[in-house]
């Protein structure tokens, strides 16, 4: 299948799902919780999933086009990451269930991302420079 935009990509759906879960987590905790450095870099890494899937998407050769997901699923793997760390603090207890769900998204993402980058590298497409 072929993609018209990136927003029509589902891996891009979910990161965006995935980067307004970590938001919405942020804003619901209290600010003393958790410090304002990893309440940032837990942002910037969800928000980095879908913002790469969509330079990738919108670049010009399919080799870069292969490039772009893979630095998408490290965002995702470093969101997982930090949700795991926050699955461990006793404190932040009560926002166990959200942040099972950001961990459940990043891994899908991160999937979804091998599997399209896998696609990509098998195919004939050249990319849009050369339409």
């Amino acid at each position: 299948m072929t993609y018209e935009c990136f927003e029509d990509v589902p891996v891009w759906q979910d990161a965006i799902k995935l980067a307004e879960l970590v938001d919405d987590f942020i804003k619901m905790i209290p600010a003393q919780l958790v410090s304002y450095s990893k309440k940032d870099q837990f942002e910037r890494a969800s928000l980095s999933v879908s913002n790469n899937i969509a330079e990738g998407f919108d670049r010009g050769t399919t080799k870069e086009m292969i490039h772009f997901p893979y630095i998408a699923r490290g965002s995702a793997s470093e969101t997982c990451s930090m949700a795991l760390f926050f699955q461990k603090r006793p404190y932040l207890n009560p926002y166990k269930s959200q942040i099972q769900a950001i961990e459940t998204l990043a891994r899908s993402c991160s999937k979804q991302l091998r599997a399209w980058a896998g696609h990509l590298q098998k195919t004939d497409h050249q990319g849009a420079k050369y339409q």
